[in-house]
């Protein structure tokens, strides 16, 4: 599950916390694979998941079992060094629970506020993961680079994970996922914008560029999709119809608020995304962008996307836009563990043997 810790309307930001940490207890119960942590900042009206490594150390205290995934730090607003403390930290508390995704965010705004330029994300990803992957698997290093530079630090602790917990990419535009190919780490992706016709080319990519770079097996992909599930397709597509259209109307404020903020080219690029999201009909989304119906037929999508594109994992959105009622989350929640992950593990074809164990989505 994917989770944003959303803002409840006319509830406190306890209540809040308190509801979506039933959530938590719900899937380690009925043994969903991972809870995954967003991050956002200062939409107060949307979510309250603004220190997801904080949340995910309360995980780990009240769990055992479930893995706890950050989907996905925004590296660029972070001090390396703190970072690698407090999520090796979190991985030893969690016993080697720890999954960290990392990414940059497109929100523009975020990081007017924090007095950091977008211009310089990319760069910036790009040096503060390879201090937090050095400062993790050597004793004592050094760095000299644009943005930061250390002498002789020994970072404490290490990660429970040896040489490192899992890491993951977001990729977001379709240049990212030949970069990340080519680094040779898994991809995360999303549907939310994005139909599941663009992103398996999107993918392919990311698997050409892996390939030619020489690295082992085949790429882990992962891919966050808005989802709902119920006892019948008519209550599955009404129930969360008004929290999926308010998070698309949410959204497209957002980037049209991102794109004042960004160069020309990148610019033109969101407002084109703009527009297509205020057009966006509930009907569209279902055919392009949504996991939404029964068990059996979240089961036959599954089975169909592992056919298209050969997915590792799904990040089950289970309330996209935060509106759903927790009650219905938690029914979606069963429903998703307790009949479309046996339905998928029963019926995957033995024909087509998985690129790894982790083959079979994990949500």
């Amino acid at each position: 599950m994917f989770h944003e810790f959303p803002s409840l309307p006319g509830r406190s930001e306890g209540e809040a916390f308190d509801e979506a940490m039933e959530q938590v207890d719900a899937a380690e119960r009925l043994g969903l694979d991972v809870m995954w942590l967003a991050e956002l900042h200062f939409e107060p009206r949307r979510s309250l998941l603004s220190a997801p490594l904080s949340i995910a150390s309360a995980i780990a205290a009240r769990t055992k079992r479930i893995e706890i995934g950050i989907a996905v730090q925004v590296l660029p607003l972070c001090h390396p060094l703190r970072l690698a403390e407090e999520a090796a930290t979190v991985d030893q508390l969690s016993h080697g629970r720890l999954i960290f995704g990392v990414g940059r965010s497109g929100v523009a705004q975020t990081y007017a506020a924090y007095g950091v330029s977008y211009a310089e994300s990319q760069a910036r990803f790009r040096e503060i993961l390879d201090v937090i992957q050095r400062a993790w698997t050597e004793p004592t290093f050094s760095y000299e680079g644009t943005y930061y530079r250390f002498q002789d630090v020994s970072l404490v602790p290490k990660p429970y994970q040896k040489p490192t917990p899992p890491i993951r990419i977001a990729a977001s535009t379709p240049d990212t996922f030949p970069l990340i190919g080519r680094r040779g780490v898994p991809v995360f992706a999303s549907v939310r914008h994005t139909s599941w016709t663009d992103l398996a080319g999107q993918i392919r990519t990311y698997h050409d560029a892996w390939e030619a770079a020489g690295h082992p097996g085949r790429g882990e992909v992962y891919v966050s999709a808005p989802t709902y599930i119920a006892e019948t397709e008519e209550r599955a597509r009404a129930e969360p119809k008004s929290s999926i259209m308010h998070f698309y109307h949410e959204q497209a404020n957002l980037l049209e608020g991102a794109a004042r903020l960004v160069d020309p080219v990148t610019a033109e690029r969101r407002m084109r995304r703009v527009h297509e999201l205020r057009r966006r009909t509930y009907e569209q989304a279902l055919e392009t962008n949504l996991l939404v119906g029964t068990p059996e037929t979240i089961t036959q999508r599954l089975q169909a996307l592992q056919a298209e594109i050969g997915c590792s994992g799904i990040l089950a959105e289970l309330n996209c836009g935060g509106l759903i009622p927790h009650d219905k989350v938690v029914n979606a929640m069963r429903l998703l563990c307790e009949e479309v992950m046996p339905r998928f593990a029963a019926s995957r074809s033995p024909a087509v043997p998985p690129p790894s164990d982790e083959s079979v989505p994990k949500s």
